[in-house]
């Protein structure tokens, strides 16, 4: 029965960090912050994340609205229940790689608030190729295999963040990512399992031919690691904004993967 509280807490301290979602304030009782066992519920915690989404997209889907305003409400429902959390993180990083001349610089770009060209130049990517996939594919699934594969997609797109955490180290020890700690070895391997058994099951579900699902997985697979170690030779390791570049980035990949296969 711990272990299941434990869970329990776990998933709404995880939801807390990767949105604006309220959870009740006793999953948080002498909780110091620190989100070394925590990330193992990462997977989890995308399912809730993206279940707004998810539910709105069988209902305008059953209404047969039109397919693109039905791809941006979306998009738009998933920035408004994260804060635009993983977006301010794209476009922060890609400020930092694209205009910093060394490391300092590109931290330093970082942790400025303003957008320059490089993050606007990201995000509108970003929400353009996600609407143009989701424009693509939702089309071709029922209402609630669409619903499905976009749960698929916020669990593995939320686990491929804790890989690249799990995996860099801090560039920063002030940072965000730093003051949550590091993840355990045991939690990050439990939520790349549980991730992506999760996504596995949630797109054969949704009606996702299986070469579909294989390119999604595959897509992931070269997308997140690449990124991976550009963020390593530039910045020296993770911060917290390239963990949230890296969901989104995977979510990217995961919807043009799964737009050219169904």
């Amino acid at each position: 029965m711990t272990k299941f509280r434990d869970l329990g807490d776990d998933v709404a301290r995880a939801v807390a960090f990767l949105s604006r979602m309220p959870m009740p304030q006793r999953h948080f009782a002498n909780h110091d912050g620190r989100l070394g066992r925590t990330v193992r519920a990462f997977p989890l915690a995308g399912l809730v994340v993206g279940a707004p989404a998810a539910l709105l997209a069988i209902l305008l889907l059953a209404l047969q609205a039109n397919v693109l305003f039905t791809a941006f409400v979306l998009v738009a429902v998933q920035a408004l229940v994260t804060g635009a959390l993983h977006e301010d993180g794209l476009g922060d990083t890609a400020d930092g790689l694209g205009g910093g001349r060394d490391r300092e610089s590109a931290l330093t770009i970082m942790k400025d608030s303003r957008v320059g060209t490089y993050g606007a130049v990201a995000l509108i990517l970003s929400f353009g190729l996600r609407a143009s996939a989701l424009a693509a594919f939702l089309p071709l699934l029922s209402p609630v295999g669409a619903a499905l594969a976009l749960l698929g997609t916020a669990a593995l797109s939320r686990t491929a963040m804790v890989w690249h955490w799990s995996r860099l180290p801090p560039a920063r020890r002030d940072g965000v990512a730093a003051s949550a700690g590091t993840p355990e070895p045991q939690a990050a391997r439990m939520a790349l399992g549980s991730g992506s058994i999760l996504a596995f099951l949630l797109f054969f579900a949704a009606g996702v031919p299986f070469m579909g699902v294989l390119l999604a997985f595959a897509a992931s697979g070269l997308v997140v690691p690449g990124f991976g170690r550009i963020v390593s030779r530039k910045l020296g390791g993770h911060t917290g904004d390239t963990i949230g570049a890296t969901q989104q980035l995977a979510e990217i990949a995961l919807f043009g993967s799964l737009a050219l296969t169904i």
